[in-house]
Formats: C-alpha cells, structure tokens, sequence
C-alpha cells in the first residue's frame, strides 16, 4: 500500500519539502534536470567524444566540486545528478523504502572511503585518458545507486553511505555558509542517524558509533592530506600493462595517505589539540593541497606537462600568477575553515519528522 500512497510525479512529491513552496519546488526540479542534462551531455561525450568528455569531466567539473562541498555541500547534495537518479524511485513510489541498519550504513560508509582510496589513483592509469573507460566507472556508480535506491529509504540507499564523494562532503562541508531548503527529503523519516544533511558542523569523526565508523573517519581525516599531495605526485601514463603500472599510481597517495593518518592519530593521542579543531586543520590542509597543485596544471603550469590541462596560459599569463592564485586560495581555505567561527549551520534545513511507514532492514 505505501508504494500507492507515495507514489507521483517527482515534482508533487517534495512539496512538502522543508522551505520549499510550490514555486520554489518548481524551481529546484528545473536546476536539477538542467544539472542532469549537463551530466547526460558529458556522459555522452565520453563514449562519442572522448577528448571533449575528459576535458568537461576532469578539468571543468570536478575541480569545482571541493569548492563547492566547502562553501555549501548542500547545494551540491541538491542538484547531484547522480542523486537525482538515485532517488528517483524514492520520488516516485517505485522504492521499497527500507530503513537500513545502523550496522550496515557504517559497513557502507567505510566501504565508500575505501573506494575512493581505490579508484582516484587509477585515473593516472586509465581514467584521466580514457573517455570510455570513465564513462564505464560512471554508469557502473550510477547502476550501483539506483539499486540501492529501489531498495532504501532516501538517501541511506547511497548518498550518504557507499557514495565515494560523501566522505569528502563531509570533511569540507564542516562549516557552510548557511544552509538551504532540501530539495528531495519532503519528510523526515530518519533514514540515517545522524543525519549528514541536517546535522550542524558536520564532520567524518562526529558519529562514532562503532568501530566502522570510527575507521572511516580516522581514514579520511587524517588519510586525505597526504592522499591529495601523494597524488599530484604521480604523472599521467595510459593504460594497466603490468604490477609496476599499478603499484606507480598508488604507491605515493597511499605512503602520504599513511604520513598524515600517522601524525593525526599522534596528535590526538598527545591531545594537542582537541578532535574537531584538528579535524578542521586536516580538512584545510587537504582541500589546499588540492588547489595548490590542480590551480597551476588547469593553467598549463603543472609540474607534469599536459596532465590535468584546461587551457595553456603559459604565454599569457606571468609565470609568478599560479603561485598567487595558489596562495590566495590557502588564504581563503584558512579562513573558511579554521578563521572564522563554526556558525552551528547544516548543509540543508531538516524536513518535518513523518511516522515511519518504511520496513526495517536488520541485514
């Protein structure tokens, strides 16, 4: 019967969404399908029009994302259009809307940080090159999500649990500019405890349930800064021919990856500095790293040439203007992240609580 009850257009569903009123449903459903289409097109690119689909995907839009995830991750968990698919049968009335064990979403949760330990570092192999081959990694993340979500509730079925993006999310997303309306959970039903949306200050070590989860955050706080910096230290080769291509790609992100997690846990054990004011310094250690080397390969000045290109500005440009662009991007993660004070904001405003209709799951 709830699969009747909840069923209709994707639309009439969230207008019960916090802050949202007919109008504001109507235009979040447009930036979501515009959002979406932008995603079909480079989608499509990657298999038909291979150097025009990298160049979109790697050099456009993921380097935006952090960016994005530090000032409002909301806005991001918004317009998702991963998301957007992935929900989609919730929206509709086509999931069976299990509540999933708090066991599981922490078994998801550390698995979604391993993946993404394990897929980054390919790219230098194959997906950074290959536009078939990333368009392969995408479906496969997209069938994997839509799956889940014909089986969760909301966004227990991936988004905040086996999506490799949402460890990040919640490492930079830990003090947003303000939060914003959910625009797809039109009520509460508690699908994850805490809930990563609609929890202020978020951080991957905040909920530390059990031994899962406490790994996952351990892994991505202290694990990402050296993971970053390890990896903009390995050059770009195409294709997997032998042990040696797989051991290169890996081999640095993963001995940073160890350095910083190792000097992390050291500091808490030492208790110089309290968990979430560490947590905050490792966030924007990480998220600097990450412009400091992607801000001057997107430019033409990478330490690698041609790897990770958008446009070669080497003849326009002042050979001392990436630098200045890097520093001044530390200066406003600094800022963001450690200056200004925690202002107790979540990436979106929290539904109302709903009666819960959903089955429970206990696998």
């Amino acid at each position: 019967m709830h699969g009747v009850r909840h069923a209709g257009a994707l639309g009439d569903a969230a207008r019960g969404a916090a802050g949202l009123t007919g109008g504001n449903v109507r235009v979040w459903r447009t930036v979501q399908a515009l959002v979406w289409l932008i995603g079909c097109v480079i989608f499509t690119s990657l298999i038909f029009f291979p150097s025009l689909g990298l160049l979109l995907f790697w050099n456009i839009l993921i380097p935006v994302a952090p960016l994005l995830m530090v000032v409002a991750v909301g806005l991001w968990r918004n317009v998702c259009p991963l998301a957007s698919v992935v929900l989609l049968p919730r929206h509709m009335g086509w999931s069976r809307r299990r509540i999933m064990s708090s066991r599981t979403q922490a078994k998801l949760g550390l698995a979604g940080v391993l993946l993404l330990y394990l897929i980054v570092p390919v790219r230098h192999a194959l997906f950074n090159n290959d536009g078939p081959a990333t368009a392969l990694l995408v479906g496969t993340l997209v069938v994997a999500g839509l799956a889940m979500g014909l089986r969760y509730e909301w966004k227990s079925a991936w988004c905040s649990t086996l999506c490799p993006v949402h460890p990040v999310e919640k490492l930079y997303g830990n003090n947003v500019f303000d939060a914003i309306p959910n625009a797809h959970c039109d009520s509460c039903m508690n699908c994850v405890v805490p809930c990563p949306d609609s929890t202020p200050n978020m951080n991957p070590r905040r909920p530390s349930k059990n031994a899962y989860t406490r790994l996952s955050g351990l892994l991505i706080a202290g694990g990402l800064p050296g993971f970053v910096w390890g990896w903009f230290h390995v050059p770009d080769h195409r294709g997997i021919s032998e042990l040696g291509d797989l051991l290169r790609v890996y081999e640095m992100p993963v001995a940073g990856l160890l350095v910083t997690l190792a000097l992390y846990v050291g500091l808490l054990q030492l208790k110089l500095a309290r968990e979430p004011w560490l947590t905050r310094i490792f966030s924007a250690a990480a998220v600097s790293f990450y412009y400091w080397f992607r801000i001057p390969s997107l430019l033409g000045f990478g330490q690698f040439a041609g790897d990770g290109q958008l446009v070669d500005a080497r003849g326009v440009l002042p050979a001392w203007a990436p630098l200045a662009m890097v520093i001044a991007s530390t200066a406003f993660f600094a800022y963001w992240l450690l200056i200004r004070k925690p202002n107790e904001k979540s990436w979106v405003v929290r539904p109302a609580y709903a009666g819960r209709a959903a089955s429970e799951d206990r696998s």
